[in-house]
């Protein structure tokens, strides 16, 4: 039962000492390098919410793409010589890699 209260104090303070590392970092390198204003701990604190929101990170969760490139690296392995060429000319028609596939023309 003790330990409950332990974990969310642990949870404060490991917040309070990312704002605290955000606002040291942003205040010890923009001012100098881009002439930017330097931030309070609250400023550094809404950052660090807003790249959590954005970019998510810090979660205990593989990427959400790790799912779609292992079932994408099965499926290929599956294939065959045949289907993976056609495969590799669907994706030079579609994206335009490789040589064009009309007569050219030379400038």
């Amino acid at each position: 039962m003790f330990i409950v209260p332990l974990a969310l104090l642990g949870m404060v303070f490991f917040v309070f000492l990312g704002g605290f590392l955000v606002m040291q970092l942003w205040n010890w390198l923009l001012p100098r390098v881009f002439g930017w204003h330097a931030i309070t701990f609250w400023q550094a604190l809404g950052m660090l919410a807003l790249c959590r929101i954005l970019f998510g990170g810090f979660g205990l969760r593989p990427m959400p793409g790790y799912g779609m490139k292992r079932r994408l690296w099965e499926r290929w392995e599956r294939m065959t010589p045949e289907e993976r060429e056609r495969l590799r000319q669907g994706m030079r028609e579609r994206w335009g890699f490789g040589a064009p596939a009309g007569p050219t023309q030379e400038l």
